[in-house]
């Protein structure tokens, strides 16, 4: 099979509360445009992660924080980031969707996955949750691989409109792993600026409010896929957000769902000539319900294709 997809319904019923942004109706899009689109793909249930595979890459005492405090209700987190009473199971499914993925590509079920799962996960760090993000379930992902798989090169390109801070944070001394990212800047979180390098696996990439999608291309085609391609990953892995489209309400970029799928298309024929194909996609941010519909097609049409 070429193409598996991930989700749970668990991930519908994490709500943030009235007129939070990173919503359910967000996810239902998503995979109501999917059905519509592919309708012959196979959805996977996602498995839940356990506290040993968090702990690859988060501090115990921010597992303990999200898993075992009681919510009535709602809890914040802070002043972005809340929980019902099924953020925790949510967050467990969405890790563990990036895990069973990344287990399905190598040990050869498929060559592509993509995980339809939320809450979000790139801005959470070693030890803490924050931007909407629980645990960072595209760096559990990543831990996945190099633990129990022995990879020694993974990539993850992200190219959500926010710099994925905990990304970063969690593997800047890790030369296993290298993180590429292009992103709006000045915007939350208020970090990735070029010059951070790590141990010279980090790469970011900056783009202005009013940035087009031909300004998007560019950083990838000039900086951030030579930087991977000159890697070599054994597998590719993709924090793919769509709030650089130009209808998102939470950035200022000119971004269209076209040019997703043009650089979901580079970092596949990357995946092609290192990887043996291997690409593992999870949904990040985008805030319009229509640009998200769009966007995932595009993305999962370059998957697909």
């Amino acid at each position: 099979m070429s193409l598996l997809l991930y989700t749970h319904p668990i991930c519908l019923r994490h709500d943030p509360g009235p007129g939070h942004p990173e919503c359910p109706p967000r996810l239902a899009h998503v995979i109501d445009a999917l059905n519509d689109a592919f309708p012959t793909l196979a959805w996977q249930s996602a498995p839940l992660a356990t506290r040993e595979q968090l702990a690859r890459v988060h501090d115990p005492r921010l597992i303990a924080h999200i898993l075992d405090a009681p919510v009535h209700g709602h809890r914040q987190i802070d002043p972005d980031t809340l929980m019902s009473e099924a953020s925790a199971e949510a967050a467990l499914r969405a890790a563990g969707a990036g895990i069973a993925a990344v287990d399905a590509l190598l040990t050869g079920s498929a060559r592509r996955a993509f995980c339809a799962v939320r809450p979000p996960g790139h801005h959470a760090t070693a030890d803490t949750a924050m931007g909407f993000c629980l645990f960072n379930s595209i760096a559990v992902a990543a831990a996945h691989a190099l633990a129990a798989h022995g990879l020694t090169r993974v990539a993850i390109a992200d190219f959500d409109v926010h710099h994925g801070n905990g990304t970063q944070d969690i593997f800047a001394g890790d030369a296993r792993v290298q993180y590429l990212s292009s992103h709006q800047s000045p915007l939350y979180p208020g970090t990735g600026a070029a010059s951070e390098h790590g141990v010279g696996n980090i790469h970011n990439a900056v783009l202005r409010p009013g940035a087009d999608g031909a300004a998007l291309r560019a950083v990838w085609a000039e900086r951030l896929l030579p930087a991977l391609d000159a890697f070599a990953p054994q597998l590719v892995l993709v924090s793919a957000g769509f709030d650089a489209h130009r209808l998102d309400p939470l950035a200022q970029l000119d971004v269209e769902a076209e040019d997703f799928g043009w650089l979901t298309k580079q970092l596949c024929a990357l995946a092609d000539r290192h990887a043996g194909g291997r690409l593992l996609s999870m949904l990040e941010g985008g805030y319009s319900l229509h640009a998200l519909r769009a966007c995932a097609v595009a993305h999962v049409a370059a998957l697909v294709g």
